[in-house]
């Protein structure tokens, strides 16, 4: 029997695979530095709390929304 492909699934070249991996990266920088604004007091931002957790969602926000627009353009 010949290896045929059967899931018609291709070969993602080594450009699509190294920025798959940088897009999954940027996406977990993203999301650890807005948990890190939310949750880290020693971070060195001079901000109440509501700020603090308005400028973290928002990054959490974006960092998402990079992460569905990445796979969308795949």
């Amino acid at each position: 029997m010949d290896s045929v492909d059967t899931n018609n699934t291709k070969k993602k070249s080594l450009k699509e695979r190294f920025l798959l991996v940088i897009g999954i990266l940027f996406f977990v920088l993203y999301l650890v530095f807005g948990l890190a604004v939310i949750f880290w007091r020693g971070l060195g931002l001079d901000m109440s709390n509501t700020y603090r957790i308005a400028f973290g969602g928002i990054i959490i926000v974006y960092a998402f929304l990079r992460f569905i627009r990445f796979f969308q353009k795949s």
